[in-house]
């Protein structure tokens, strides 16, 4: 048979049956969503969580974790200790089996754990397979055990090398650069947010955090302890910080309902957001689900019940739709389920449900307690729905205006859009440019058959100090609304998008390389996270990044975007190089801007991700909220960072 026959034919042989390990190792990001930074802290999540799950069992107060001089990461626990002895079935220790067994592990069992929030199973055998290195030391029956693995193979038996008095495990491991190619540094303050977060959803256990990489001004290691006496209700003091309550105290309820237990914190304040979190086994499901349909279930009925009996909607003149009882709402749910159903393997909709009616009946209890206890506070509330339908019913007139120049072909879309001529939208993508004159440049350096241009007169609205019909009127953003084609809400869900019709699957922001210009991308930031948050969620924003000097000889030339870049391409040069500081987009003309920003092959564009949990909330309300002293305290601590020309 020829060579070429050979390669034609589909047989038994063709067939690759990977074992566990070999999948992980060749399919990462299907068990840790990428190899970039995520799935590279995604690492120690998966980690820590067994630690969780012994806790959560009663067996852990203590976690700490701890980023080594080698960006290695340790973590110990104070549990029973990974049980060493010999697994019948497997031959080997139990040990070598949860470390190499991609669904292995005490959480399967119901006796060994109740809930957990690995039950997908990949947990540390898939870390061990994505590492370099791992050591896990086990401290148990009064000896130290240990075995080490090299990219998830085993290289000694488990031995026992010291004694002890101590219980837990450690596990010390170093991501695998064939892997994470990409990245390999950690980042200390992405980890220290998610053991806060760890800490308020398991009250009492204390987490602390070490980073060998740095020392502060007294010269220590860098660390924090987490442990949070008040749970839930501490978790929303710290995410609400910075916006002014209208209520006198947090609304909080933890109990069991339908063998179901359940954990709920909220409070109403001054602005126009929801602001709703929620986790499954201390599982961060950003795409909610059953749980979440629960909390909804609940809180709409009480209140309506409520508010109708009151006589306070007596003058309305129309109905309160589910909305407008979440405007101006922080709240967090937490639910443990002993054999929760994820839909995906990274666990962000739960589809329990049996937990939707468990949620619903405990927050109805919760708020009807409430509600009657504190009369004041209910009327407040009640008042605050009110505001918020009529500002619902002023801003679907505006809305409508948008639908309509959406829906229109050809004319519907802005007058200074300048659109491209590819038709497929996964092809296509748009640049929001700061100012006419740049947009100028930017539509004469473009290559036409996939970029489009739209022009964005000086700073658009501030959205988080802003009313919806507000927004909705506001000239800029309507362009943007009309120019990305997205049809927006209904009166039930008036923020909800209708992706199918996003003509630009990339949509770039370029703005100036100065204080001004990030003010702007921080507010078309802002406005997209209030508004459209699903356009960051799936990937579609970005920000360019335009050079901020250029340092020339001759007819000789590059292109720097920083000072570092600068200094050495000056040296490099030597006498008779001069640099040029590009304040702004319009100092370059149409080829540099193609060839720095916009090019394809040469470009740099950052993408928008946001973080599980609710920091990028936090920090959203504090740079553009009311409340003056955070955004002033927030300036002075990070004033060093900032590069300002005066």
């Amino acid at each position: 048979m020829s060579e070429e026959n050979q390669k034609k034919q589909y047989s038994a042989d063709s067939i690759q049956a990977l074992e566990g390990m070999e999948h992980v190792r060749m399919r990462p990001s299907m068990y840790i969503g990428d190899v970039g930074s995520r799935g590279l802290h995604h690492l120690v999540y998966e980690v820590v969580d067994n630690s969780i799950d012994e806790a959560l069992a009663g067996y852990c107060d203590k976690i700490t974790v701890t980023i080594n001089e080698d960006n290695s990461i340790t973590t110990k626990d104070n549990g029973r200790g990974i049980p060493i002895g010999i697994h019948k079935k497997e031959g080997v220790s139990a040990l070598e089996v949860v470390m190499t067994k991609i669904g292995a592990g005490g959480k399967f069992d119901k006796d060994s754990y109740k809930v957990s929030g690995g039950l997908h199973g990949v947990g540390v055998s898939c870390v061990n397979a994505l590492s370099e290195s791992l050591v896990a030391n086990v401290y148990r029956d009064g000896k130290i055990w240990q075995q080490e693995y090299e990219r998830g193979k085993v290289k000694a038996p488990v031995s026992a090398i010291g004694e002890t008095n101590e219980t837990g495990t450690e596990v010390t491991f170093k991501p695998d650069p064939e892997i994470f190619n990409q990245i390999l540094e950690y980042d200390y303050d992405i980890l220290s947010l998610r053991m806060r977060e760890l800490s308020y959803l398991n009250k009492g256990i204390k987490i602390e955090i070490n980073d060998k990489r740095k020392k502060d001004e007294k010269g220590e290691f860098i660390s924090e302890t987490f442990q949070s006496k008040e749970g839930l209700k501490e978790f929303i003091h710290f995410l609400d910080e910075n916006r002014e309550a209208i209520i006198g105290d947090v609304i909080a309820m933890e109990g069991e309902k339908n063998s179901v237990p359940v954990e709920v914190a909220m409070i109403y304040n001054t602005s126009f957001s929801e602001n709703l979190h929620s986790y499954v086994n201390n599982i961060n499901t950003h795409e909610g689900g059953t749980h979440l349909s629960g909390f909804r279930r609940g809180l709409t009925t009480t209140l309506k019940k409520y508010a109708d009996s009151s006589g306070l909607l007596d003058k309305l003149k129309f109905d309160i739709a589910g909305d407008d009882f979440r405007e101006g709402l922080t709240a967090i749910i937490s639910v443990k389920v002993s054999e929760p159903q994820f839909e995906g393997q990274t666990k962000t909709k739960l589809g329990n449900r049996d937990v939707t009616s468990a949620v619903s009946q405990a927050v109805s209890e919760m708020l009807e307690n409430y509600l009657e206890e504190n009369p004041n506070d209910a009327k407040t509330i009640v008042q605050k729905v009110i505001l918020a339908a009529q500002a619902r019913h002023a801003a679907r007139k505006a809305r409508e205006m948008i639908q309509r120049k959406t829906v229109m072909s050809g004319g519907g879309l802005p007058g200074k859009l300048s659109d491209c001529s590819e038709q497929d939208p996964k092809l296509c993508e748009v640049f929001l440019v700061e100012g006419d004159s740049a947009g100028g440049t930017a539509k004469q350096g473009r290559d036409r058959n996939f970029q489009a241009i739209l022009p964005l007169r000086g700073k658009i609205l501030n959205v988080e100090k802003a009313m919806q019909h507000k927004v909705f009127e506001n000239e800029e953003i309507r362009n943007i609304y009309t120019a990305l084609g997205v049809t927006i809400g209904t009166e039930e869900d008036s923020k909800a998008l209708n992706l199918e019709k996003l003509r630009y699957h990339k949509i770039v922001i370029m703005c100036d390389a100065d204080v001004d210009g990030s003010h702007i991308s921080t507010l078309i930031l802002t406005f997209f996270f209030r508004y459209m948050k699903e356009l960051i969620e799936f990937g579609h924003i970005y920000i360019a990044t335009p050079p901020l000097y250029l340092v020339k000889k001759g007819q000789k030339k590059d292109y720097a975007w920083n000072e570092d870049q600068r200094d050495y391409l000056y040296k490099q040069y030597g006498s008779g190089a001069s640099i040029q500081r590009y304040k702004g987009l319009g100092e370059m003309n149409a080829s540099q801007l193609w060839d720095t920003t916009m090019n394809p092959e040469e470009r740099t564009l950052r993408k928008v991700i946001i973080e599980p949990g609710g920091e990028a909330d936090r920090v959203f309300t504090m740079l553009m909220g009311d409340e003056v002293p955070p955004r002033r305290d927030f300036i002075e601590k990070n004033a060093i960072y900032a590069n300002i020309d005066v």
